[in-house]
């Protein structure tokens, strides 16, 4: 049955702290234009090489991909992939000459034509970093046979923004930080790691809020450093705020107030009739907690992924086939939740 499951379905290694992780590599073809200065037809004959490379190379993984045209898709479908990862909300709102290749499991998506011509993005459960890279360099070599990337043996990988250059990669971890957040740690912790070349972001990336003590952690340096060296650097900042975390939450778990909000959090989404977003990851946050402190049981944060991905906004109405109104979303959401939750205690 597990096997059946997505990626944002399951929980991996470090599971009660680390979400997910995702590697991401920006490549440009050599004899195009960057797509802030392509016209259509570049755009097509950059979207059209792409695909070839994956379709028509020897590899068994070609079959495992399905390709979507994001301006074919309604405003909820594209929408559900950038709540699942898979695509930007910048990708998603100007669709127009641009698509995505993902994998049938949903743990590879290949953007064509976002800020850069290929945007190659791997994700997995729980804290897999070497995983995820390794995944993302195969199909990295793959498309590199036929599409040769732009590369300058002094700069790296050529990408659009000067930021990128080097490696272009980009790898991430999504944290659930709850107890360092309780503890006012959370603000010094961030400070600090801007100086080790480290960034953290909100839940949907570059310009999004924290909601329910989700916190994405990357890389910024990708200039002089080896993707090897990046993703070693990231492991180890990540398994170390991994310890602060249950440290913090063993000091905080003996404390009546903590335990009583864990339980009224569990008491409203059991009982709810309308939940909007905001409210639910702020609330399945402190149950989150509760279950990975072992004080809740009849779920686990597996099944607490599968939910949190099916109450998104978009997802909800891409599910009903339809545009739901904010009302109509929020009826949606607290029934999935009360069902998901009835054995939980």
């Amino acid at each position: 049955m597990d096997n059946e499951r997505r990626w944002y379905e399951k929980a991996g290694e470090a599971g009660d702290v680390v979400v997910s992780t995702r590697v991401r590599l920006a490549r440009n073809l050599r004899d195009i234009p960057f797509p802030s200065r392509m016209n259509a037809a570049q755009r097509a004959e950059s979207e059209r090489r792409v695909r070839d490379a994956l379709f028509q190379s020897n590899s068994p993984i070609a079959g495992d991909f399905d390709f979507l045209q994001i301006d074919a898709m309604s405003e909820q479908q594209a929408g559900s992939l950038v709540e699942k990862h898979l695509i930007s909300p910048q990708f998603a709102a100007h669709g127009k000459g641009r698509g995505v290749l993902i994998s049938k499991d949903e743990s590879i998506s290949i953007m064509v034509n976002e800020e850069d011509h290929v945007r190659i993005q791997v994700l997995r459960e729980g804290l897999a970093l070497c995983e995820t890279a390794e995944t993302a360099d195969r199909i990295d070599t793959l498309l590199n046979e036929s599409l040769h990337f732009a590369f300058d043996e002094e700069l790296g990988y050529l990408t659009q923004c000067p930021t990128n250059l080097g490696t272009g990669m980009r790898a991430s971890v999504m944290l659930h930080l709850p107890a360092l957040a309780e503890r006012g740690a959370l603000s010094r912790i961030v400070s600090n790691l801007s100086k080790l070349g480290l960034v953290t972001r909100g839940t949907y990336g570059e310009g999004t809020g924290i909601t329910g003590a989700m916190v994405q952690l990357s890389n910024q340096i990708t200039l002089g450093l080896s993707e090897t060296e990046a993703v070693e650097n990231l492991r180890n900042i990540a398994k170390q705020l991994v310890d602060a975390e249950r440290e913090s939450r063993a000091a905080l778990l003996g404390q009546i107030r903590v335990q009583d909000r864990i339980a009224r959090a569990l008491g409203v989404l059991q009982t709810a009739r309308l939940l909007s977003g905001e409210e639910f990851m702020r609330l399945s946050s402190e149950v989150r907690f509760g279950v990975t402190a072992g004080m809740l049981s009849g779920i686990d944060l597996a099944d607490l992924n599968a939910l949190t991905a099916s109450v998104q906004p978009a997802t909800l109405s891409a599910k009903a086939g339809k545009a739901l109104s904010a009302e109509e979303r929020d009826v949606l959401r607290a029934e999935t939740v009360r069902k998901a939750l009835r054995g939980v205690a």
